[in-house]
């Protein structure tokens, strides 16, 4: 195994995860929660699926060759909630990220010191995988947030509960030293 095989590998499982809490986060929301918004300065759930769906398909469609913020993509349009059920959000949310899988896939060794433009800008492979993992990361966190807001107590954590952070070591330490 290489140093660059290793950071496909990981930077592959990072994307993986992000997608996994947004999932978690989608999942628990229903169809007029998606839409609600903390102020009109604020984004709803729907919103920032749309618009993460319209810059995964932007971003990772001929991810190698052409720049990253295509021609027919319309960044301002994505910020209009025009989300009209839950199925149209899940085919977004979907289409983005198997976009985004799809070139990750595709993805060699030698691809990662390549020269990959964005807007213009030029960035290597590396840097431009790191700079989507943020953006990705970053717009999940928001969706996150606004689930817990709208739902309080009933929310069903993502990640260790309060409370129990001592059982989840010691479940760890257990599952990592028997293998």
């Amino acid at each position: 195994m290489t140093v660059e095989w290793e950071y496909l590998k990981v930077i592959r499982a990072r994307f993986e995860s992000v997608k996994k809490l947004g999932d978690g986060a989608i999942q628990q929301v229903t169809k007029e929660e998606v839409h609600w918004q903390p102020n009109e300065a604020s984004n709803s759930i729907a919103i920032i699926v749309k618009h993460l769906s319209g810059n995964m398909i932007s971003r990772w469609t001929d991810f190698l060759t052409t720049d990253g913020e295509k021609p027919d993509r319309n960044r301002e349009q994505e910020f209009q909630d025009t989300i009209s059920s839950l199925e149209q959000l899940y085919s977004l949310w979907e289409e983005g990220w198997a976009t985004v899988f799809d070139t990750l896939n595709t993805l060699q060794t030698d691809d990662l010191l390549k020269t990959v433009v964005i807007r213009g800008e030029k960035h290597s492979v590396i840097d431009a995988l790191e700079r989507q993992l943020a953006h990705y990361a970053y717009h999940v966190g928001q969706m996150i947030y606004i689930g817990k807001q709208l739902k309080g107590v009933n929310w069903a954590s993502l990640s260790i509960p309060v409370g129990k952070s001592e059982a989840y070591l010691q479940e760890m330490l257990k599952k990592h030293n028997a293998e």
